[in-house]
């Protein structure tokens, strides 16, 4: 890290940092100079991303539950007098059955929206209630499934595309009101990660082929890592995005642009 980091100073809460892309951008802001707070419903994840930082701590929290998140708000407010950054990060792809619709269950819906559409505007809500009198960042990661048709995901790119349109509302409402508040949303494609692997093993098959299926579909050649997202995460995160709100971060390898 330079002597001063990119976000230096700056208080912020990720949630779902257990593991893959919230993990990544957890550590990377760390990195970069911030004190992070990380909430995940895994414990043991929550906790041992935490123990390896000095400066990230761990916060259980069901992103479901608006209790846990007046909970969390307060439990940072206390410990860092104010929220400069949010990243709603915390979703669940839920491929217990196929995700084509005719396969796809109410309860399996519900299950999805509850925590990637819900949990969300839990989020901002809380988020924009908190940061309203200091300004701040909130970055929601979406998916590129949230901005093309995703038949073999239909509840996960549904609930994709709400996070896409929600971020655009409170863009414009927070900019209006003159909080000081951006908002924009991350969309990554195909990326190393578990939820990733799920994906691929889903309607069976060989894996191994579906993988390279798969990547031949990025112009670039190659799937993208968290630590990308990540990056992109930061850029926001930042004073160097000041001007930026309401914007669409596409992380795909162009995969989006074919």
């Amino acid at each position: 890290m330079s002597p001063k980091g990119r976000i230096q100073n700056k208080n912020a809460i990720v949630t779902g940092g257990g593991n893959g892309i919230g993990k990544a951008i957890a550590e990377r802001f760390a990195k970069e100079g911030a004190r992070v707070i990380i909430t995940d419903c895994n414990r043991d994840d929550g906790e041992g991303v935490a123990a390896k930082s000095d400066t990230i701590s761990f916060c259980y929290q069901d992103v479901t539950i608006e209790k846990d998140w007046q909970e969390l708000i307060k439990f940072a407010l206390e410990k860092f007098k104010k929220i400069d950054i949010l990243v709603n990060n915390a979703a669940i792809l839920a491929t217990g059955t196929s995700q084509i619709l005719e396969d796809t269950s109410l309860k399996q819906w519900r299950a999805i929206q509850a925590v990637n559409s819900e949990g969300v505007f839990l989020g901002c809500k809380y988020g924009v209630e908190s940061m309203k009198k200091t300004g701040g960042s909130i970055i929601n990661l979406s998916s590129i499934a949230g901005l093309i048709g995703s038949p073999h995901l239909v509840a996960y790119g549904a609930s994709k595309g709400l996070v896409r349109q929600l971020t655009k509302s409170i863009a414009v409402h927070c900019g209006r009101e003159g909080y000081r508040i951006r908002c924009n949303s991350i969309h990554p494609g195909i990326i190393s990660t578990k939820m990733q692997d799920q994906v691929v093993a889903l309607n069976g098959g060989d894996v191994n082929e579906k993988w390279k299926d798969r990547i031949n579909l990025i112009p670039l050649g190659e799937a993208g890592t968290a630590e990308d997202i990540a990056n992109g995460a930061l850029f926001l995160a930042s004073d160097e995005a000041r001007h930026i709100t309401g914007a669409e971060l596409v992380i795909d390898g162009g995969m989006t642009i074919i």
